[in-house]
């Protein structure tokens, strides 16, 4: 095995580790071991009874961390060890249902795997003019929990940091909490168990756990549009821990005011604390990141002209971070040295840098959703009345999907408001056909070049800005 594999295999273990947990990595992806990089594809291999299990449950998260270190042509393929390998937490067996995050568990326990990502802290965190009184905020919380500001609502667009500063919240009220309760979990996954909670007739317990902590951090509250039964929950559990005074933090792409398809009543109380905006970072505090990447990272020396051209094309935290993984992959891969030619050649994708606007990609103006809709239908040949029909055919789904996803990595509209102008679709069916889209873009190299043709005839003034590196965003 070469340095270069091993220095692949590093970057993407640090993309893994964003991606999941800290106890689900550590037991199911720490006890993977690389056997070789043969180009875009990576070899590794997982003790003999978690290979199927690891090949099945982690397939897309391991696609999407080497996609963000090696490009969207990257695969990882898992085979199996002969023997198990020790690891830490008990790696090499599956762990008892007191050991599984959340996500993972139907029993209704009241006290789960912490899902708080420990490296996520107010330390790591860089501070800017675009997110000091955000930061200001949380902090003033996780020091005085239920006191300061309640409910604390943070908003802004995607990659801008709104979920680290929950997990900064919630570490340092474990550090120094005096043993308050923290519980993490997103709306999807809030949604997901009270589903589960109901159909299994553990209402009561699911009830337990949310109820009986002393923050709680809440991300994602957007997608609560149109969940009748989920949100008259979460209205309830929001009333009874603010009432003992528990401390809520909620995260959101919008104001209270514009999440649509949420009820008046559950908006006033995200606003009757403190609303906060996080904007996209500005170029010093873009900079500012990409030198504490390297320097917490086992990067080496990166030239200061390559962290200045990282730094004045990618337009927020998440693309920043994925950008510097793979230039550095890419220089060590191919043996050259780290130059911003390199980085100019390599990630293209990222197009012209942040506006001066709220625009990530240069100077462009947005597209908008019906122009986007003509170009995808006369590149399918089909027509505009096809891609807003209920038609589910495969000559339909398949152009609409592709449709909705230019229309949400390239104009300014909600997911609501782009479902709405696809035949009154809901915001769900447009993130599953973001996702669908973005999965065959990483995996498919033809629908990879098509997206990419397609979106340089939306903007024919940025040459190479694909949709490749912003389709593996988590938001």
């Amino acid at each position: 095995m070469t340095q270069d594999s091993e220095h692949i295999w590093s970057a993407i273990q640090i993309e893994l580790r964003q991606a999941v947990p800290p106890d689900m990595y550590d037991i199911w992806l720490a006890p993977l071991r690389l056997v070789e990089v043969d180009g875009a594809t990576v070899l590794v291999e997982a003790p003999g009874e978690l290979r199927a299990w690891v090949a099945e449950r982690f397939e897309r998260v391991l696609q999407t961390s080497a996609a963000a270190v090696l490009g969207p042509h990257a695969t990882v393929d898992v085979r199996s060890g002969a023997t198990s390998r020790p690891g830490p937490r008990g790696a090499g067996r599956r762990p008892r249902r007191d050991q599984l995050p959340d996500r993972d568990r139907h029993d209704g326990e009241s006290e789960p795997i912490d899902a708080l990502n420990p490296s996520l802290t107010f330390e790591q965190f860089v501070i800017g003019d675009s997110n000091r009184l955000a930061h200001a905020a949380a902090l003033a919380v996780a020091e005085l929990p239920g006191q300061a500001y309640n409910p604390l609502f943070i908003y802004g667009p995607p990659g801008v940091g709104k979920t680290h500063l929950l997990h900064s919240i919630g570490n340092y009220v474990r550090a120094f909490g005096g043993g308050l309760t923290v519980r993490y979990t997103t709306v999807e996954t809030f949604t997901n168990e009270f589903v589960a909670a109901l159909h299994g007739g553990d209402i009561d317990r699911f009830k337990g756990r949310y109820r009986h902590s002393d923050v709680l951090l809440i991300d994602d509250v957007q997608f609560l549009a149109s969940k009748v039964k989920t949100e008259e929950e979460f209205f309830h559990t929001f009333n009874a821990l603010h009432d003992m005074g528990s401390q809520l933090v909620l995260t959101s792409d919008r104001l209270p005011r514009d999440l649509g398809g949420v009820e008046d009543r559950l908006r006033e109380r995200f606003e009757a604390g403190l609303v906060t905006a996080i904007a996209p970072p500005d170029l010093p505090t873009r900079f500012a990141v990409l030198r504490k990447l390297v320097d917490q990272n086992p990067f080496g020396a990166v030239p200061g002209d390559v962290l200045e051209f990282l730094a004045e094309r990618a337009p927020n935290m998440r693309a920043l971070h994925g950008a510097l993984n793979r230039v550095v992959a890419y220089a060590s891969l191919e043996r050259r040295p780290l130059s911003a030619d390199l980085a100019a050649e390599k990630l293209g994708d990222l197009g012209d840098g942040p506006a001066t606007g709220d625009h990530p990609a240069g100077t462009r103006a947005p597209s908008t959703i019906e122009g986007i809709q003509e170009l995808v239908a006369n590149a399918f040949a089909i027509t505009t009345d096809d891609l807003l029909s209920a038609s589910r055919a495969a000559r339909v789904a398949w152009p609409r999907q592709v449709a909705m996803y230019l229309a949400r990595e390239h104009t300014d509209e909600s997911l609501p408001s782009i479902g709405r102008k696809f035949g009154g679709r809901g915001h769900t069916t447009v993130l599953h056909a973001c996702r669908r889209t973005a999965q065959r873009i990483a995996a498919d190299p033809e629908v990879f070049d098509f997206v990419r043709r397609l979106t340089e005839q939306l903007h024919p003034a940025v040459r190479g800005h694909t949709a490749a590196g912003s389709s593996l965003r988590h938001d």
